[in-house]
């Protein structure tokens, strides 16, 4: 969704019988106007009049940008990129040995 982020935030309850403590989480549809946050980022938010059936949160400031690095997309481009340098190789390999077999042709029928 254009727009839209889906903003977690994780707390830690304790279990009013067995004391254990459980993980729980709010979710909050934020409605971010410029698309300046992405995953991970740590943002700040504020609850604004609805703007659309979930959207009751808007996006004031991203505070830390994400570090984390995106392996698929990553992975994805070093395949592509060793599939065109593969594929540019494949063709100047051809081309080379098309050529050294002819010669060789060549030299075996002139002997």
């Amino acid at each position: 969704m254009d727009k839209t982020r889906r903003v977690e935030i994780n707390r830690s309850v304790q279990h009013p019988k067995y004391k254990k403590y459980i993980s729980r989480r709010t979710v909050c549809h934020v409605h971010d106007e410029t698309n300046e946050s992405q995953i991970g980022d740590l943002v700040e938010i504020i609850e604004s009049a609805p703007v659309s059936k979930l959207k009751r949160w808007s996006l004031v400031r991203v505070i830390e940008k994400s570090t984390e690095v995106d392996l698929v997309a990553l992975r994805a481009a070093r395949k592509e990129a060793e599939q065109a340098e593969a594929a540019g190789a494949g063709v100047a390999s051809e081309d080379s040995s098309s050529d050294s077999s002819s010669a060789d042709a060549g030299n075996g029928g002139d002997a």
